[in-house]
């Protein structure tokens, strides 16, 4: 993966956060994406949320979410010849190209406009409008304020506890994330909610289809990356790989159930998936990026 050194970064895609609290306190990990109980240690803690969505959050920790954090660090650091050395700059440089693709890709795929939404910078805890949340939930989307969030430190963890050490990683979990938030827009998430308050039974299964389909759209995102531009029509991404593209894979793999219960030294239980296996999440990721084509990530209708 090389990054055009000429492309803008446009930190106003981003809220930083960090250093200024967060207003939710450390508190208890909040459950995502439907949450599983029992699972000790923040490590699986962590990788339950991981690529997870941030749907399920437990509103009763409180909602909020309204302070704006300061950028004008951020600013000056991401304008400066090094930027794309530095970890928050390459990071929102990811964000920019994700939303440039579905400013795009969604018209075109589905005939509905994208909305843009802002990534949260956060360290050690953050109050969003799903409730208080820390870093032991990973990265999440909270459907409530339309915002992504994530503590940048999660990937140390990512790379040192779990493995996933390449740095397309990192622009996978982003781009999973916001393929949460385009299921919000086109009001994917509200039908899945619908379905599981009717037939609570099939709750698990239908995580697994809207986690998957979010893998699906990272991968249509990674396929067509390369095309995506700046507001100034730089590109900004030179080229990706495909060693990039299995350091995605193997991001994905190392975060499916199975491998969470393994690793947790639990027996595997499918009855408790909510995100996918391994098998499954290289799967839909693969999928995506081979067709490029969004549409081509219909996890519900693909019997899943």
């Amino acid at each position: 993966m090389e990054l055009n050194e000429n492309a803008r970064v446009d930190t106003s895609q981003v809220d930083d956060r960090r250093g200024s609290g967060g207003g939710g306190g450390m508190g208890i990990p909040i459950p995502i994406g439907g949450g599983r109980g029992g699972i000790v240690g923040i490590i699986i803690a962590v990788v339950v949320a991981l690529v997870g969505g941030g749907f399920g959050l437990n509103a009763a920790t409180g909602g909020g979410g309204s302070e704006q954090g300061d950028n004008t660090s951020l600013e000056q650091k991401c304008s400066a010849q090094d930027a794309l050395e530095q970890l928050d700059c390459r990071n929102t440089l990811y964000v920019n190209s994700i939303q440039a693709y579905w400013r795009t890709a969604m018209p075109e795929a589905f005939g509905e406009q994208y909305r843009p939404s802002k990534t949260v910078f956060f360290s050690q805890n953050v109050s969003t409008a799903c409730g208080a949340a820390d870093s032991g939930v990973g990265p999440f989307y909270c459907p409530a304020d339309d915002q992504v969030y994530i503590d940048l430190t999660f990937y140390r963890l990512l790379a040192d506890q779990l493995g996933a050490e390449g740095e397309f990683a990192q622009p996978y979990v982003l781009a999973h994330e916001y393929g949460h938030h385009v299921q919000n827009l086109l009001g994917t998430e509200a039908q899945m909610r619908r379905q599981q308050q009717r037939d609570p039974q099939s709750a698990n299964a239908l995580s697994v289809k809207l986690e998957l389909q979010a893998d699906c759209y990272a991968g249509a995102w990674a396929k067509n990356a390369t095309g995506t531009a700046d507001d100034r029509g730089q590109k900004i991404f030179k080229s990706i790989t495909e060693q990039d593209i299995s350091q995605a894979i193997d991001a994905a793999e190392k975060i499916g159930d199975d491998a969470i219960q393994k690793r947790s030294g639990r027996p595997v239980n499918p009855d408790e998936f909510t995100h996918g296996t391994s098998e499954q999440r290289k799967q839909w990721f693969t999928k995506g990026y081979t067709t490029g084509d969004p549409k081509s990530c219909d996890t519900f209708g693909a019997g899943v």
